[in-house]
């Protein structure tokens, strides 16, 4: 595995990727997602034998906040490691930030995949979250 900024947008790839993991508000309007990854403030991108096999985009400021907006590893790769090693990348990259943040689904797994590199639930921290809807 390869694990590198993801710097020249190949719309094919990304759709392809968001696509097999079901995430279809964002295939829904690829000008959309391009223009996302355009003003991300980190994309990394974990190669496989030449194919993408995951990435994670991260927005923010870089200094007091981060905001992971996006993980995702193809269904066929998943559970290898590649979810964790994209996330590391991005902790050290942004290791003296006060805030790093990400919402996800609410299930038994991604919790325990969260909290076992780190992450707290808003609730134990005396926090809540609000999105509009």
């Amino acid at each position: 595995m390869d694990i590198r900024e993801y710097r020249e947008y190949k719309a094919e790839d990304v759709l392809r990727l968001y696509a097999s993991v079901g995430w279809t508000a964002y295939t829904d309007d690829p000008a959309a997602l391009e223009r996302g990854f355009r003003h991300s403030l980190l994309v990394l991108a974990a190669w496989e034998d030449g194919e993408l096999a995951g990435l994670i985009r991260a927005v923010g400021d870089g200094a007091t906040i981060v905001f992971i907006q996006d993980i995702l590893v193809a269904p066929e790769r998943q559970r290898r490691g590649i979810g964790t090693a994209l996330l590391r990348a991005v902790l050290e990259r942004f290791n003296g930030v006060r805030q790093i943040e990400l919402t996800t689904d609410d299930t038994p797994e991604t919790a325990a995949f969260y909290r076992s590199l780190g992450f707290t639930d808003f609730a134990g921290l005396g926090c809540r979250g609000f999105m509009l809807d």
